[in-house]
């Protein structure tokens, strides 16, 4: 009686807050290279998912819907009602709330960090901003929620916010951002569109940033010339910051950022115009005193979303690089020779669903969102 008490109290939010039952759907059994890939739907019920963190001790995922809500999953598959405490968003077009990470001292700080949509005064224009706040231990409310970087000037009307956030082995933060579809402004130096910046937890700029010092540039600048990053990670082996973006009609790319370095956008492009022309600033696919991509696609796969797989559970991934697609609506496998892609495989396209994000779980299986209405967690691992 007291088992089946607790149970109720729990599934009426008595301690958990508000949740819905746990989704139950078929495991889907489907074929790679490595052998035959188990896809199983942890929860449905998600809109428009974009990123997700795993809290430790089994807590979970927290996971963010661009509308504006940050949930948390269950190691069961249950939804937790949405936490309060997040910031409104400016959730139109690409924009909403985005990515989420926790704090690398999460557990003494209880800090998250959030990447979002902020519009301006007047409301028809909005640029990338990030905040953290404390999680509450009973894991319901962000606490004293503040903003520590805010993306100038706010020039999207919709489009190309990026972003995503990581921490890398010091401690620093890094912010990809989109250029909002304004694309000169991923080479101007005194906006903060179409760059990834460095900064401190805090929202301080490091004294060492390529730019400090420089009369007419942005301090929190590292590397320039992007169009639309929505894929970001850590190297595991080399410690290096990767970032994928996607370019226009052709020409995702996958770079290696480097301190200080030009990526291109738009004077180099491997892409044209959605409309079949070129693009106006373009003078080629590589340009002087640019970086060109490391990997790249003539046909754009819309890739978002990217995780290295440093796990032992699965030892044919060991070293492989993971990149959701959105138009294609697969999950995308890279193999290296040291940094070089010498192998891709298309995998999920039978969930006909377009991946968001991925992550690596501490259990060592890969966890994926999918963008929908109705958006989807799975866990995939080999048999």
């Amino acid at each position: 009686m007291l088992r089946k008490t607790l149970l109720a109290t729990l599934c009426t939010g008595g301690l958990l807050g508000a949740v819905t039952p746990a989704w139950s759907a078929p495991t889907q059994q489907l074929q790679s290279e490595q052998g035959t890939l188990v896809a199983t739907q942890i929860t449905k019920g998600l809109e428009h998912p974009w990123a997700l963190a795993f809290l430790p001790d089994q807590q979970g995922m927290l996971v963010t819907e661009r509308p504006g809500r940050l949930r948390r999953v269950l190691v069961d598959g249950k939804l937790s009602a949405p936490l309060s405490g997040v910031p409104v968003v400016w959730a139109k077009g690409q924009g909403g709330l985005l990515d989420v990470v926790l704090s690398p001292g999460f557990k003494q700080d209880r800090l998250v960090y959030l990447s979002y949509a902020e519009g301006g005064a007047e409301g028809d224009k909005a640029g990338t901003v990030v905040g953290r706040g404390r999680l509450s231990e009973d894991l319901t409310t962000l606490k004293d929620f503040t903003v520590i970087f805010r993306q100038e000037p706010k020039l999207s009307t919709g489009n190309h916010f990026g972003s995503r956030l990581v921490f890398d082995r010091d401690g620093y933060l890094f912010i990809t951002l989109g250029e909002n579809n304004v694309r000169a402004t991923a080479q101007d130096l005194d906006k903060l569109q179409g760059k990834v910046v460095r900064i401190y937890p805090d929202g301080k700029v490091p004294d060492d940033n390529p730019f400090v010092g420089l009369p007419g540039v942005r301090p929190e600048i590292w590397s320039y010339g992007h169009r639309n990053p929505q894929g970001a990670a850590l190297n595991p082996w080399s410690g290096t910051l990767w970032e994928n973006e996607h370019g226009p009609k052709g020409g995702d790319e996958v770079n290696i950022i480097e301190r200080g370095k030009n990526y291109g956008w738009p004077t180099a492009t491997h892409g044209i115009n959605y409309s079949g022309q070129p693009i106006p600033e373009a003078t080629g696919k590589s340009a002087e005193g640019t970086v060109d991509p490391h990997h790249v696609w003539e046909k754009s796969p819309g890739i978002s979303g990217m995780a290295f797989y440093d796990g032992d559970r699965f030892k044919a991934w060991q070293h492989n690089l993971f990149i959701g697609a959105l138009a294609s609506q697969e999950l995308i496998r890279l193999q290296f020779d040291g940094d070089k892609v010498v192998h891709e495989e298309r995998l999920l396209g039978e969930l006909k669903a377009r991946i968001r994000d991925v992550r690596q779980g501490p259990d060592g299986y890969l966890y994926v969102l999918t963008d929908e209405d109705d958006g989807a967690l799975y866990k995939i691992g080999l048999q």
